[in-house]
């Protein structure tokens, strides 16, 4: 019997008009329901992150042909525009917020366009969303310290259980950068699973904390998405996103290497 594999959908903001900084990362509102109509089509059943973990935590069966929706941030749109989709095909979904940028009593004034309030964080929550944690301050986690990684792990987790009265139980990585360190540090904090990126399907093989996801941004086109949810050619639709990411990965660990070298010396 061969390896189930889920696609997870990421996704930033959805709207019309958004930010420069957001732009290439959005969806319009319009492509959003077009989505979401495909997966109601073609007979997906969407779960929350903490449902997928769990069974292939415990081994038990996951619904047909799943699939997983996810938003990174918090921002505004996905109460305005994603939600009354997701309520209309009754669909999960799981938002994992940068508490630091959501707006209200914790706001570091560092979101890239307008964000959630807690008030709306509340109905999204109420309506079946999952929310999970997304850092504080959205900082690269594997480039600081072992005190800053922790803060804003626990930082992030407490805000959470204080504004919404539950523990968030996912996590997903800023950047979608993580580390043999920060890993430890996101299972150390009492996360039970946690996200990447990877422009992959999510593998029970990859463990909790390292599962893949697929970038649903402003360019993708439907014939794209199609693709990409039934698992076809994934590997040549996001092969310049894997290119630049491992390019990128070793900037990361020169970075890294050189930021330990110099606090050594000092």
């Amino acid at each position: 019997m061969s390896e189930t594999r889920v696609p997870i959908l990421m996704y930033h903001a959805v709207a019309t008009d958004p930010s420069e900084a957001t732009r290439a990362l959005s969806v319009t509102p319009e492509a959003f329901t077009e989505q979401m109509a495909v997966l109601a089509d073609r007979g997906l059943t969407p779960v929350t992150t903490a449902r997928l973990a769990a069974c292939w935590r415990s081994g038990r069966a996951l619904p047909e042909r799943p699939v997983l929706i996810t938003f990174d941030d918090g921002y505004e749109g996905v109460h305005r525009h994603a939600l009354p989709v997701l309520a209309k095909h009754g669909f999960p979904a799981t938002l994992f917020v940068s508490t630091g940028w959501l707006r209200g009593p914790y706001d570091t004034g560092g979101g890239l366009d307008t964000m959630l309030d807690w008030d709306q964080v509340r109905e999204l929550a109420a309506a079946g969303v999952e929310i999970g944690g997304h850092s504080h301050s959205h900082p690269q986690l594997d480039q600081v310290s072992d005190a800053t990684l922790r803060f804003e792990l626990i930082h992030c987790k407490e805000i959470v259980s204080d504004q919404l009265g539950t523990v968030p139980a996912s996590f997903a990585y800023p950047y979608g950068y993580s580390s043999r360190r920060v890993r430890q540090a996101v299972r150390e904090t009492g996360y039970a699973q946690a996200l990447a990126v990877g422009n992959g399907l999510a593998r029970r093989a990859q463990g909790p904390y390292a599962l893949r996801r697929v970038t649903v941004r402003r360019s993708t086109e439907i014939e794209e998405f199609e693709r990409v949810v039934e698992g076809r050619a994934i590997a040549r639709t996001f092969a310049g996103d894997r290119a630049l990411t491992k390019g990128y990965a070793v900037v990361r660990r020169v970075r890294q290497a050189r930021r330990l070298v110099s606090r050594s010396v000092g």
